[in-house]
């Protein structure tokens, strides 16, 4: 359903059974980690303009990874994080996702 790299992709899925018996499958509550205890690479200040995207794909390699910045550095909406010239971003190491898991509601 989600791509290989997707923050969506651990996370378990869950089954709501609708009166009738059909079966849906959705994906559980993703919980936003604190971004003070991920570890970090280091930090640095994106170029004057710079999109998201483009400074993800400076620090991190891959464009569609800015929500690991966004992550890091606590932040819920992605596009403040470049609103602000000058600001200083955390830039977190590359993670390994884990095995995802598939829990099911009864």
């Amino acid at each position: 359903m989600f791509d290989h790299d997707s923050r969506y992709r651990p996370i378990p899925d869950a089954v709501w059974t609708a009166p009738d018996g059909t079966p849906f499958t959705y994906k559980r509550r993703r919980f936003l980690p604190q971004g003070g205890k991920l570890p970090m690479v280091g930090q640095t200040v994106p170029q004057e303009g710079e999109r998201l995207d483009l400074f993800t794909a400076r620090t991190l390699g891959n464009p569609e990874h800015f929500w690991r910045i966004a992550d890091a550095n606590d932040a819920m909406d992605p596009s403040t994080l470049t609103a602000l010239p000058g600001r200083r971003l955390r830039i977190p190491e590359p993670r390994v996702e884990p095995p995802v898991r598939q829990l099911e509601d009864s």
